[in-house]
Parts: C-alpha cells; sequence; structure tokens
C-alpha cells in the first residue's frame, strides 16, 4: 500500500512539473497569436485564425491520443505529443520571419497536437489516485499551470528583444521559447514517468472497487453519454472553454487597438492565467468536500461576472481584473467537470471517452476562437463578451438543475397509505 501511494504522489508531482514546462511555453505563445494572425494575413477579422486551427487540431488530435495511449501507455504518448508540439513552434518562428500564412498555420496544426497529448494529463493524475482524492490530483496538474501564469507571458517582451537583437521579428522569440520548453517537457515525461500510470490505475481500480462501474463490459460512447452527470461534466468543460477562449483570444489584439505596449498585454495575460492555474488546489479541494456540480456551478457563476465586466473599460488594471475572473471561472469547470467525468467511467473506457471529451472542448473553442476575430472586426468587443455571458448563464442553469434532480433523487420516499 506504501508503495502504491508513493508511485501515485511520484507521478501527480512529476505530471506537475511536466505541466509547468509546457504552460509556460504555450501560454508564452498564445498571448500573441492574434497579433500574429492579424499581422501575417493583414486582416484583423482573420485574427482568430491560427488559434481556431491549433484547437481544432487539438479536438481532431485529442480521440486519437486517446487510443495512442490506451495502446501505448502515457509515457510514450505524452512525450511523443510533447516533442511534436516542440517542431510546430520553431515552424511557427520561421512563419512570421517570412510571413508565410500556409507554414504558420501548418505550425499551428503541430502545436495542436502536441497540446492535445498534453492536455489529457490531468486524467492520468486522476487514474492514479483513489475517488476521493481526484479533485485533488487533478487539481494539482492544473496548478502547474500556475509556473506558465507567471513565467509564460513575462517572457513574451524579454524574448522579443531578444529576437530584435539577432536581427528577427519582434514577435518570433515567444515561439523559439515555446518550442525549447516543448521538447524539454518530452525529456522529463520520456525520463521520469515510470511506472506507467496506466499499470497504477488498474490496482487502485482493484483497491477502490466501485460497484457501479467496476461490473460489467466495456461501454460504448453513447451509451456512457446517456448518463446525465457524464453530459453535465462535459457541457462544464466545452462551454467553460468556449467562453474563456472567446474572450482571451481576441483581448490581446483588442488591447494593442487600444495603444497598448506587449508588456501591458503580457501583465492582463499573466492576470488571467494567474487566475487559470493559481486557485487549482482550492478548486480541487472544493471538488472532493462541496462537490463536483457545485463546482461547477461556482465557475459558471463566475465567468458570467468576468464578461460583465470585461469591456466595462479599456485599461489594463480593469481589464486585469476582468480577465482573472475569466480563468478562475475556467478552472473552477474544468477541475470539476474533469472529475465528475472520471468519477463516471470505468477503467477500460477512460483514455477514449476522455479524449473524446477533449475532442468536443477543442473543436467548440476553436469555433469560438474563430467566432471570436469575426464577431469584433463585425460588432466590436461588447457583443462578445455579452454573447460569453448568455452561454456562461446558460451552463449555470444546467447545473443548477443537476443538482435539484441529484438532491430529489437522494430523498426517501413517502410510503402510500
Amino acid at each position: 500500500m506504501e508503495t502504491l501511494t508513493n508511485n501515485s504522489r511520484k507521478i501527480t508531482t512529476l505530471l506537475f512539473i511536466t505541466q509547468s514546462i509546457f504552460s509556460a511555453g504555450m501560454i508564452a505563445m498564445s498571448t500573441l497569436s492574434a497579433i500574429v494572425g492579424a499581422r501575417i494575413s493583414g486582416q484583423e477579422n482573420l485574427a482568430g485564425i491560427p488559434a481556431a486551427v491549433y484547437l481544432v487540431s487539438i479536438a481532431l488530435a485529442a480521440y486519437v491520443w486517446g487510443n495512442v495511449i490506451t495502446k501505448a501507455g502515457w509515457r510514450i504518448g505524452l512525450s511523443a505529443g510533447l516533442m511534436i508540439g516542440g517542431v510546430g513552434g520553431a515552424f511557427s518562428f520561421v512563419a512570421i520571419q517570412i510571413n508565410s500564412w500556409t507554414l504558420i498555420l501548418f505550425s499551428m496544426v503541430l502545436i495542436g497536437v502536441g497540446s492535445a497529448a498534453m492536455s489529457l494529463s490531468r486524467f492520468a493524475a486522476a487514474e492514479v489516485n483513489p475517488p476521493v482524492s481526484r479533485g485533488k490530483a487533478v487539481s494539482t496538474v492544473v496548478l502547474g499551470g500556475t509556473v506558465g501564469a507567471i513565467f509564460g507571458p513575462l517572457m513574451v517582451g524579454p524574448t522579443g528583444q531578444a529576437a530584435v537583437m539577432f536581427g528577427a521579428s519582434e514577435l518570433g522569440g515567444a515561439y523559439v521559447f515555446g518550442s525549447v520548453l516543448f521538447i524539454l517537457a518530452a525529456l522529463v515525461v520520456f525520463f521520469g514517468l515510470r511506472p506507467e500510470p496506466k499499470l497504477i490505475g488498474d490496482q487502485i481500480s482493484q483497491m477502490y472497487p466501485e460497484a457501479m462501474l467496476d461490473s460489467g463490459e466495456k461501454r460504448t460512447i453513447s451509451v456512457i453519454l446517456a448518463q446525465s452527470s457524464t453530459r453535465l461534466a462535459i457541457l462544464a468543460m466545452v462551454f467553460g472553454q468556449l467562453v474563456m477562449v472567446m474572450v482571451m483570444v481576441i483581448t490581446s489584439l483588442h488591447m494593442r487597438n487600444h495603444q497598448h505596449e506587449l508588456s501591458a498585454i503580457s501583465l492582463v495575460f499573466s492576470s488571467h492565467t494567474l487566475g487559470m492555474y493559481a486557485f487549482s488546489i482550492i478548486s480541487g479541494r472544493l471538488t472532493d468536500s462541496l462537490g463536483r456540480g457545485k463546482v461547477i456551478a461556482i465557475g459558471a457563476g463566475t465567468l458570467v461576472a468576468a464578461c460583465v465586466l470585461a469591456p466595462l473599460s479599456g485599461q489594463v488594471f480593469p481589464l486585469a481584473v476582468a480577465l482573472f475572473l475569466l480563468g478562475l471561472g475556467w478552472n473552477f469547470c474544468y477541475v470539476g467537470g474533469s472529475t465528475l467525468l472520471s468519477d463516471q467511467l470505468r477503467p477500460a473506457e477512460r483514455t477514449q471517452t476522455q479524449g473524446f471529451n477533449d475532442l468536443l472542448v477543442s473543436f467548440v473553442s476553436a469555433i469560438g476562437s474563430l467566432g471570436s476575430g469575426l464577431i469584433y472586426a463585425g460588432t466590436g468587443f461588447s457583443v462578445m463578451t455579452v454573447t460569453g455571458a448568455i452561454i456562461s448563464l446558460g451552463l449555470f442553469g444546467i447545473t443548477i438543475l443537476w443538482l435539484r434532480r441529484q438532491k430529489d433523487a437522494m430523498l426517501p420516499q413517502m410510503p402510500v397509505v
């Protein structure tokens, strides 16, 4: 038992470290995606295209990675994905230098493929921990993004200056930085992720049998989706990601049009990513104590507040507060939804179903990224944030209905007289 506990703790810690390295590189690159899209295409209404391509690539690759990890294991799947993402970051740098629209989109595909593998790592942490501490385990991996929240955006300015010193475009420095960190994260996983998390997960399943999920054959995805709890888990992650992406992706261009420098844009994104990751331990503990549904409801309500505040002022501080709340709301939806989904799955169903979930999350958020550029160019920042608030209210309402049904199902039935 002690060996199993130590291995679970070791794996969770290594995934936290890997997430820290990965997120610093990813956030540095994503901070500039809308600016890069507008500059290379020459049209503001196409600013969200690179991010949309990136997200579509995550969507299409997530389900594939789920199957790859099922057969090859977490160590091979995660390290291979991160190496592919590193190559994509290097291609992005080249695309910026030669002003190639085709190459920047291709590089976004590679980065998206790599990110799809890494996004599944939170489920590896859930797999190697018992049900009572799954929320904390998922949140620990997500917490790794705090490092990226702090260092990723803050490195945009210095890496840009370094790129200029070497005669390259200011925008290219962040992509070299991201490429190096992707490759470093791949090496950490390949050499450090032992024993294989799937083996630990099988032992955990035997030690903590869940009668409702442990019996019977592997179910199809359609059968799994028939459960209301599964649907809520996926909707929490889908809608939370959609709203977050809609507002986040275009904020850098919105600020650039208000004559803000890269340093100011980086500060706002640091606030946003701090909200996304820094409070993960809190959201994880609340997920295990309050319950998955209540945490999702808190997240949806926070997203509404963020969307209402974002368009009120174009100054740095109000935008930083709004983007912080946007990240925090996403975190609660993401941690609560990921944990609730893990609760619904048998061991044999996990990686494939979780890959399908991330396919949906990324595909819908790609639509949000593409739509944000179109809405911003056509109607402005305010209309886009109002749209996000409406979507968040919808998620809040769905979650409250689910909580009421869960409560009603637990009430004792009165005898018929």
